[in-house]
This record gives C-alpha cells, structure tokens and sequence, in this order.
C-alpha cells in the first residue's frame, strides 16, 4: 500500500526557492513586494508540488474571487478558424453572467502544461473551479482535480465515474453511429475517418462506432488517419487517402475546419464531390453552408452545451453535495449537398 503523498505548504515552497516563506506568500497572492522573476519562479515551484491552500487560510482569505478557467488544449492557430470553442466561450459567458462570474481562459500546447495551470489557478486562488474539455482515458486532469480539491465539471461523452467532478455529456458512441450508418445506408463501404488525437475519449469512441458500423455492414476495415484538427494535417491525410489504390468512397472528419480543407483537397485533385467522394463532418458551422457544394455535418447547440456546463459549475461551487451529471441536447444531422449514394462504378 503506497503512502499518502504529503501536502505541499509554503515553507516547501520558500525551502526550495531559496526566499522567505513571507516572499512566496507575497508572490501567491499577487501582493507588491517581490519582482515578477522572483513570482515567476514561485508559481512554477507551487505547480509543481500542486501546493494548494489549506481549509483555514481560504476560510482567512477571499473564498470566491468570481472567476472560473477554461483550458484549451490545441494548436493556437486553429481556435480562430474552428468554430466550436468561440461559440462554447460565448455559451459559458452565458451561463456565468446571472451571478456576475467571470471566465479566464488559456491555451496551451500540451497534457503537461495543462496540469500546471490547474495547479497554478488553485496555490493562487485565481478561479472558483474550472470547466474541462476533451477528456481522455485515464485522465490525469480529473485525478489532479479531484486531490487539488479544485471544483469541476467535464464535457464528455457519458455520465462521470468520478461523483466530485460531474459532467455534461453527449453520447458521441451514439451520434457517430448514426452518421456513420447514414453512409452505410447509402451505399458506401469504404469509409475513412479523418480524426483528431488519438488519446481523447470521443476521438475513440467515434473510431469504434465505424468499425462496429463496418462489420455490420460486411464492409473492409475503415481507415483512420489521426491529425491534430489543423487544415494542414486534414488535407495531407485527405491527399493520402485520395491518392491510394482503395481509395474511399465516403470521407468524414472531426470538425468543420478539417472538412473544408479536406474538400478543397477533393476539387485540387479532380475528385468530384459527391459524385466519387462523399463528405461529412461532426461539427457544422456557417461556413459548411455557404461552401459548395455545402457539407453534411452534425449540427449542435453548442452555446447551450456551454452555457449548461456553466450552470453545473456553478451549482457545483455552491454545494456541498455531490452534483449529478447531465446530459445535453445531442446534434442532429444536417443531411446537404456533400453526401450522396455511393457510385457503383467508383
């Protein structure tokens, strides 16, 4: 039986700078007196032993600063181009302006840098709580979360295991069966997947929903091709796929963004869509209508997923007791111009 890991304090924090356990107090809480290097280094030594405040100096302290963090973990450049995280931001803001709560939001690059802005946010009590996206297999964000006593609440595809930390869900087992069946019904069986990272959980779940879809369906093995949402990567993989001897007669990519590039891919090349090549995608937005021909895709109320995932922080925050996960309103497809009955002749 492992020990229990011992709770990280100041005197930690200050032994291992090398300052007074005064400087790093001055340092957590924003207070003048210390320089922004010497701070710098205080916050990254709390993240890394995930000091966080003991019960009786929060109950001493401000115990609400009005402000909860989102943690966006994607490549910078494509946030402004896809056009879900801007309307779930604008859903959370929803959801937060009745009790004038604000939202800090951060980008990063990585699973690690990600657990230190957790860590950082609690040893400094920037946030109230957090809402947290993508969750993975084996999440070490909700084992962080749960020892850093951090309030939370998951966007995922199922109700929480873990009672601290509920989530808002959507059966994306359950949705990417249906749009993977409506190819299959029209004919198609060599279906690609053209998917985000691998280590998160929807990506996996949409991955098997088309290869159980597959066998069914008495189809050949369906090929996936991971990227990291970006058009670029989306378009290499489209090029491969097009350029193989078994070419696909049906293509389906995890957002909106990975779609347009892939089509454009598909008109470069001389591949007629829908004519040789079906298209389809998870996420819709405007563009996907406007585009020609316009893309089928999932279409969901993504500022209400936001805003629900606020109110459930928020009732989180304020209770005592475990809060219950809920489910969200799942996307309904938008059958248009991209899709079509697989040509036998392909």
């Amino acid at each position: 039986m492992s020990t229990p890991r011992k709770r990280a304090t100041i005197a930690d924090i200050a032994h291992r700078v090398g300052v007074s356990k005064a400087a790093v107090s001055f340092a957590l809480n924003d207070r003048p007196g210390v320089s922004a290097e010497l701070r710098d280094r205080v916050l990254a030594v709390a993240a890394e032993l995930r000091y966080r405040p003991n019960s009786a100096a929060l109950a001493l302290g401000r115990s609400r600063v009005d402000v909860i963090g989102l943690v966006i973990n994607r490549p910078a450049r494509t946030l402004g181009t896809e056009a879900f995280f801007p309307e779930l931001m604008a859903g959370i803001q929803a959801g937060l302006s009745e009790t004038h709560t604000g939202l800090q939001t951060l980008v990063v690059s990585s699973l690690e840098e990600e657990l230190a802005a957790y860590s950082t946010w609690q040893a400094t009590q920037r946030v109230d709580g957090v809402i947290v996206v993508d969750p993975r297999r084996d999440d070490a964000r909700i084992a962080l979360l749960a020892e850093l006593d951090l309030p939370a609440v998951q966007i995922g595809s199922h109700p929480s295991t873990d009672a601290a930390i509920p989530s808002v869900w959507i059966d994306d087992h359950a949705v990417a069966t249906a749009l993977f069946e409506t190819l299959f019904d029209l004919g198609h069986r060599r279906v690609a997947h053209v998917t985000g990272p691998l280590d998160f959980e929807h990506t996996e779940l949409r991955r098997s929903a088309l290869s159980e879809c597959a066998r069914r369906y008495d189809a050949p093995p369906p090929m996936s091709i991971e990227t990291d949402y970006s058009a670029e990567q989306s378009a290499e993989a489209t090029r491969a796929l097009l350029g193989g001897d078994e070419r696909p007669t049906a293509l389906v990519y995890d957002n909106d963004v990975m779609a347009l590039a892939g089509l454009r891919v598909a008109q470069e090349l001389g591949v007629p869509v829908p004519a040789a090549v079906s298209v389809a995608s998870f996420d819709d937005s405007i563009a996907m209508r406007l585009v020609r021909p316009s893309i089928t895709a999932l279409t969901r109320d993504t500022y209400a997923l936001g805003e629900l995932a606020a109110r459930t922080l928020m009732e989180v925050i304020g209770s005592d007791a475990p809060v219950a996960s809920v489910a969200a309103a799942p996307p309904a497809l938008s059958a248009r111009e991209s899709t079509a009955p697989a040509n036998a002749s392909t």
